[in-house]
């Protein structure tokens, strides 16, 4: 373990990291019933799905851990499954099979961009400023999905947003929860974020938020029904062209912003702001996506609840192994995990959106074309519900702001490429 996963050079051990996982796997644990029942909506069956959702997430949480060595873990990732189903095949019309034709040309052509090191190329040129207001972003985008899963906040009435009922329900048994786990970190308790997640599950049993299963053991639906079915007839249509570039968009700069952000919290990058063995990482979801693809599910990406387990001490790939395991023993236990509520992770996810902010004293405010860039990127990514979409705002105007100052040279060719590229979008696709 020492050696492989060189424990010691993170400060970090063996139970710390083990922790981290199981804390990482038990805040996305969701993903195990939400994939399927978003995806189910095409008319793919939700038992094959559950089992090729794990298997995807196995597989490429395992690329991560034994060959990248970072404390990551990869499933299919949220919007781009909805985009699937509802836009592909819902708005679009087509088959459930073209989208995972689709998905199978984007893992292959990650994978070539990966070998050509155009994606570390994309990280190394987003500039430090930016860097730290990803993790920042990241850490508010986590908090509010954490209220609003327990309905702490909600849709409003007139108002986009608004307080939900907090005097009872999930969001009371959320509320507990997150005093609870404040109480355990003030106190440091190691894995103060996993007792929270358990302590709250407890409560939420007597309150009729979740139910304890009759049975823990079930084995896994084959993946037959789904595994391998593609629909190559309609590969060269100008369709195709647009559900690839916004698959593409989406998940390379969700991942990207999601390696940026938890690798700054957990101090990952070196002294030049660069991820050392980013390629690695990158390659995770790529071929994540290419095997999820085969398996029946769609595109897989680094997900932003890694930052749990960050939070909770991990640091290599030993965090990442554990959240695979957590994986692999759902496959056959999974009425225990999926008994977990919303109401028991969200205060979890809100610590972690408090454990990202410290980043925000490393951002220089008082030169505008600095802070600026850096505050849109912070705020668009909660409010946009998309961290790509603010990347894409940091970027773009960070690009223009530097260009019209004067300070042109501040900015790398490749930041100019990449910005060019976001306000390309916004005017002739968004």
């Amino acid at each position: 373990m020492e050696k492989f996963f060189k424990l010691k050079e993170h400060d970090t051990d063996v139970k710390t990291e083990v922790i981290a996982g199981i804390t990482t796997f038990m805040t996305m644990a969701y993903i195990l019933v939400v994939n399927p029942g978003i995806l189910s909506a095409t008319g793919m069956p939700f038992d094959a799905l559950f089992t090729s959702t794990v298997l995807a997430s196995i597989v490429a949480t395992l690329v991560m851990a034994l060959y990248a060595n970072y404390p990551f873990a990869l499933a299919p990732g949220m919007g781009l499954n909805a985009f699937f189903a509802f836009t592909v095949v819902g708005i679009m019309g087509y088959s459930w099979q073209f989208a995972l034709t689709a998905v199978l040309i984007e893992g292959i052509i990650f994978i070539i961009l990966t070998f050509l090191n155009v994606r570390e190329a994309i990280i190394n040129a987003i500039p430090m400023n930016l860097k730290h207001a990803v993790s920042v972003g990241i850490g508010l985008f986590i908090a509010f999905i954490g209220l609003n899963g327990a309905g702490i906040v909600v849709t409003g009435q007139g108002t986009p947003l608004m307080l939900g009922e907090v005097n009872s329900g999930a969001a009371l048994v959320a509320l507990i929860g997150l005093l609870i786990t404040g109480v355990m970190l003030a106190k440091k308790v190691r894995g103060a974020l996993l007792w929270g997640i358990i302590i709250t599950t407890a409560i939420s049993v007597p309150v009729g938020l979740t139910v304890l299963p009759s049975s823990l053991v079930s084995l896994p639906p084959s993946i037959a029904p789904i595994a391998f079915q593609f629909e190559f007839s309609n590969v060269f249509s100008l369709d195709m062209l647009v559900v690839l570039f916004t698959f593409l968009f989406v998940d390379m700069f969700d991942t990207i912003g999601t390696l940026i952000g938890v690798s700054v919290k957990a101090d990952l990058l070196d002294e030049n702001g660069t991820l050392p063995g980013a390629k690695k990482a990158l390659f995770a979801d790529a071929i994540g996506t290419t095997v999820g693809a085969c398996l029946g599910t769609s595109t897989v990406t680094t997900f932003v609840e890694s930052a749990a387990g960050v939070a909770d001490g991990g640091r290599t790939g030993l965090t990442a192994l554990s959240t695979a395991g957590m994986f692999l023993v759902a496959l056959f236990l999974s009425p225990l995990f999926l008994m977990v509520p919303a109401a028991a992770t969200s205060p979890a996810l809100i610590l972690v959106g408090l454990f990202m902010m410290s980043p925000i004293l490393k951002i220089n405010l008082d030169d505008y074309t600095e802070s600026i860039p850096a505050f849109l990127t912070i705020i668009m990514m909660p409010l946009s519900y998309s961290i790509a979409e603010g990347i894409a705002f940091g970027v773009a105007s960070y690009m223009i702001l530097k260009f019209v100052s004067g300070r042109a040279k501040e900015v790398s060719m490749v930041t100019y490429i990449v910005g060019l590229i976001f306000i390309a979008r916004f005017i002739f696709i968004l």
